[in-house]
């Protein structure tokens, strides 16, 4: 057997020194640039200045993202000519072409989001006056009006609601068109508006006691046309947007306000009720519904409804009643008209 055959290792002697003087040295990386290639294309450098741009745009602008997809697009797409025609380079165009698709995709997303919200006609009225000051978004204002809602239509004299017969409990509706009259036993209490709600106090009381009737009649004055929501379905809606439902609340809160102040003077038109629309909300345990109630409650109707239209000074003591509530409960009267 041959043994230096099987063994290719050379044993080196002790003591051996090699050569470090006439040593060849191997560059450890042969791809290592020597002289610096000529500058790239135009191109090549507008694609990068798009990158930059874009990755500087500030995120409090408000379509930093849009702005920020949009340059992505435009860089990626100026790498694809650039490694098409001046490079030749089939993979930085496969890369390119990929990272172009998705940014385009994300692009025409956020501007899919971006999209008008087209309110219909008869709602924009409504949005502008209500909804709209408060900040709420039209999308979410479609939503609103969009599902679980219709458009309902009274001529004069059609009855929305008849005392001690209509239940309460089926519906709550925005009056869109016309004028309704309020009235217990055929006694006049006030009227009801464009953009107000009809039966915010009954929606409000009912909220603890279901099952009751409306306590005064609701009649058309004028040919009229108002937004019905099915109260079951609006309030599980509410229940799933919190935003949505403090907006609810403060809003049936002012119209209760104005409710009471057109109950103390029947003759409020609706350009007085507008004004009346800017003044802090009263709290909705002071609801219509206590002092319909009330009138309901008297012995003697006529005594009490006209004790309740001419009660100056009971609003002037409720008045005082509010302001020491406040005081004693350190609570600022826009705060209390949010969460009221």
């Amino acid at each position: 057997m041959n043994t230096t055959a099987m063994s290719p290792l050379t044993v080196t002697p002790l003591g051996f020194i090699p050569d470090l003087k006439n040593a060849t040295l191997v560059p450890f990386n042969e791809t290592a640039c020597e002289n610096w290639k000529e500058i790239h294309h135009l191109v090549f450098h507008v694609a990068n200045i798009c990158f930059a741009v874009g990755l500087v745009i500030p995120t409090t602008l408000n379509l930093h993202m849009i702005f920020l997809r949009g340059l992505l697009t435009i860089g990626c797409a100026l790498f694809i000519i650039w490694a098409t025609l001046y490079r030749c380079a089939l993979d930085i165009m496969i890369w390119n072409s990929v990272f172009l698709v998705v940014n385009l995709l994300h692009f025409i997303y956020l501007l899919y989001k971006r999209r008008p919200i087209k309110i219909e006609k008869e709602l924009s009225s409504l949005y502008r006056r209500m909804f709209e000051p408060l900040h709420v978004p039209p999308e979410l204002f479609q939503r609103l009006t969009g599902q679980f809602c219709n458009i309902q239509t009274l001529k004069t004299g059609q009855a929305y609601a008849a005392e001690d017969k209509t239940s309460v409990d089926d519906r709550l509706s925005i009056l869109l068109k016309g004028k309704m009259k309020v009235s217990y036993r055929g006694h006049f209490l006030h009227n009801i508006y464009p953009c107000a709600f009809i039966d915010s106090p009954e929606f409000r009381s009912t909220q603890m006691n279901r099952g009751e009737k409306f306590q005064v009649t609701i009649i058309a004055d004028d040919n009229c046309k108002f937004l019905c929501w099915s109260r079951e379905r609006l309030t599980y809606f509410l229940e799933t947007e919190p935003f949505l439902y403090e907006i609810f609340k403060y809003l049936i809160g002012k119209d209760i306000t104005n409710k009471l102040y057109s109950l103390n003077d029947p003759t409020l038109n609706d350009k007085a009720s507008k004004k009346i629309d800017r003044q802090p909300s009263l709290c909705s345990q002071l609801s219509v519904m206590q002092m319909r109630n009330s009138i309901a409650s008297t012995s003697d109707s006529e005594d009490g409804l006209q004790m309740f239209l001419r009660g100056t000074s009971s609003a002037s003591s409720l008045r005082n009643n509010q302001q020491e509530f406040y005081n004693a409960y350190g609570v600022s009267r826009l705060q209390h008209d949010v969460f009221c």
